[in-house]
């Protein structure tokens, strides 16, 4: 039996948020992990395996997991994971871990804010390139749009997968989308894309909204997406936008809001993304 815990990732005003189940990685096969979102009713599934100290940081391995299969990397699933580890450490100090993925090594912290926690970590380095022509085509058409209704250049972005980061002229267009999602799915394994992050262009505060379809992982739509927000940062602080909070799953009935930062050094720009993170419940499996 093991504890798993079902934490609400990237709330907002403390409501909403994605579902997600925490649990310790055991010698469970793959078949079981993938088990474990559809009985629980969560989108992914996050396995933790403590590794050891480093710099006096705690070391985790996360393993992240849909109904479909597993992923390389989570965003709302690393703020999940990194609520469970600081509740488990307590105290109201700061939490920090070094986390690693099969792909990569990376910092997290968490801290109290009142009764949840508020989580981020570096979601690695964005690889941004523009796109258009037959594989924006065939994305828009899965999504019922008419390429006109695109309300700025369009990108394909990765921090690990591609995706496509797709401008719609307005929040409430974003609202009416009706994506066909076989024929989404088919657009987005042709071109080898994780799935379409439609969003509202940022106003002047960084205020935005979002919808990601990655029907390919057994996703429809996202509640929260993490890891395509800080791909939005980066491509957003090429334009002077430095800070986001992008709202995304009031379609869904789940207000979530997730926030990103992005600095300049040497090396390009730097993210930071995270959210607001409670555990709901916990649960013996």
């Amino acid at each position: 039996m093991s504890e798993v815990a079902v934490v609400v990732a990237c709330q907002r005003d403390g409501a909403g948020g994605s579902p997600t189940a925490v649990l310790d990685d055991a010698p469970f096969t793959d078949e079981e992990r993938r088990r474990i979102p559809t009985a629980l009713g969560t989108s992914h599934a996050v396995f933790l395996r403590a590794t050891g100290i480093e710099h006096r940081q705690p070391v985790y391995t996360l393993r992240f997991f849909t109904a479909h299969g597993e992923l390389p990397a989570c965003g709302h699933g690393t703020v999940a994971a990194l609520a469970v580890l600081a509740e488990r450490e307590g105290g109201d100090h700061d939490y920090r871990a070094a986390l690693r993925t099969a792909h990569r090594s990376f910092d997290g912290r968490a801290s109290r804010n009142g009764d949840g926690l508020t989580a981020s970590f570096d979601p690695g380095p964005v690889s941004l390139h523009s796109t258009g022509g037959p594989e924006l085509r065939a994305v828009v058409g899965g999504l019922g749009l008419t390429e006109d209704a695109v309300a700025g250049d369009a990108c394909v972005a990765s921090n690990g997968q591609p995706r496509l980061l797709l401008p719609i002229r307005s929040r409430a267009a974003l609202a009416g989308l009706t994506p066909d999602l076989p024929l989404l799915r088919a657009a987005c394994d042709r071109y080898g894309l994780l799935g379409c992050y439609a969003y509202s262009p940022p106003d002047r505060h960084g205020r935005a909204a979002a919808r990601m379809f990655a029907p390919s992982i057994g996703v429809p739509e996202d509640i929260a997406n993490a890891n395509s927000t800080a791909c939005l940062a980066a491509h957003a602080a090429g334009f002077g936008t430095h800070r986001l909070a992008v709202d995304m799953g009031d379609h869904l009935g789940s207000p979530s809001t997730i926030t990103a930062t992005a600095h300049c050094d040497r090396t390009g720009h730097r993210i930071r993304v995270g959210g607001q993170a409670a555990i709901v419940r916990t649960v013996m499996r």
